[in-house]
């Protein structure tokens, strides 16, 4: 069937409409990636406004990395992200799988008790006492057992642990097996594409641990890569090892912006380099986990 006129037009004001959208989306991320490799100089020169620098320079990132407060928040995000995930995803699809058990006693009560947190949470007051009275303040354990996991993805998992056919399990029982074995040799290895799915969800939210560093930690020391970078991007007075953005531009002769714009690019590389090799997983694991099939 040919398309009409009025359809042709439709088309290509859509695609003008995208590619314009397109542009002014990926334009902010373009900058910040320019900007973290011009030089001094010539980002001096332009009054801040690099399109596309004539020198490459690597200073900046040079400066982050030999800034021993930078790598130590560097190696902080990077174990709450490894650590974090692999212990959320254990718990989760554990949790899952056994709420999956329908001869498991005391089930609904504890699927209710899952939604109930959905619905309800604490407030900060309560969870700040929690982890205080847990001896967990000034720790890393503050930023992953606190959010170990989440209601949402056990009953989004449990549904795709609901949708695995029985007749896999009891052939399993009939070999010798037990639950510990069925979960693991079994169920595991057929729910990697929701686990890679949910793994990404974990990573990403463990990465970008915020808030909660704000409330339980206080020592400098441990705070995690999104601190750091808060504290170079809004607070003047502070950034890395207690020394100002100004004051470390000025020890490299680097233009402060510069400085931000690489500890930006480097806080953000790790979860795009992640994303690529599971994004083909993706989509897939979170439908399996959504619809009961």
């Amino acid at each position: 069937m040919r398309e009409s006129l009025g359809d042709r037009i439709f088309n290509v004001i859509n695609i003008l409409v995208l590619i314009v959208v397109s542009i002014i989306t990926l334009f902010p991320l373009y900058y910040v990636f320019v900007v973290s490799f011009t030089e001094p100089s010539e980002f001096a020169d332009k009054n801040g406004f690099v399109l596309l620098p004539a020198h490459w320079s690597l200073g900046a990132y040079e400066y982050l990395l030999s800034t021993s407060a930078f790598i130590k928040a560097t190696g902080v995000s990077t174990f709450l992200a490894t650590v974090g995930t692999l212990c959320s995803l254990m718990i989760t699809s554990a949790f899952s799988f056994g709420l999956s058990r329908k001869r498991l006693r005391g089930r609904k009560l504890m699927l209710f008790m899952v939604m109930f947190t959905i619905l309800f949470n604490p407030g900060i007051i309560p969870l700040y006492l929690l982890v205080r009275d847990l001896g967990l303040i000034n720790s890393m354990w503050s930023l992953i057992i606190p959010v170990l996991t989440s209601g949402w993805y056990v009953i989004l998992m449990k549904s795709f642990f609901d949708s695995i056919p029985a007749e896999l399990e009891e052939a399993a029982m009939i070999d010798g097996c037990n639950e510990l074995s069925i979960f693991v040799r079994i169920i595991l290895p057929l729910s990697a594409a929701s686990l890679a799915a949910f793994g990404l969800f974990y990573a990403v939210a463990y990465w970008n641990t915020f808030f909660s560093a704000v409330l339980y930690i206080n020592d400098f020391t441990k705070v995690p890569l999104q601190i750091v970078l808060r504290n170079m991007l809004i607070d003047s007075d502070t950034a890395v090892g207690g020394a100002s953005a100004v004051e470390m531009a000025s020890d490299k002769q680097l233009p402060t912006q510069t400085i931000k714009m690489a500890a930006v690019v480097i806080s953000t590389l790790p979860i795009l380099m992640v994303y690529p090799f599971l994004q083909k997983h993706f989509t897939k694991g979170v439908m399996l986990g959504s619809v009961k099939g």
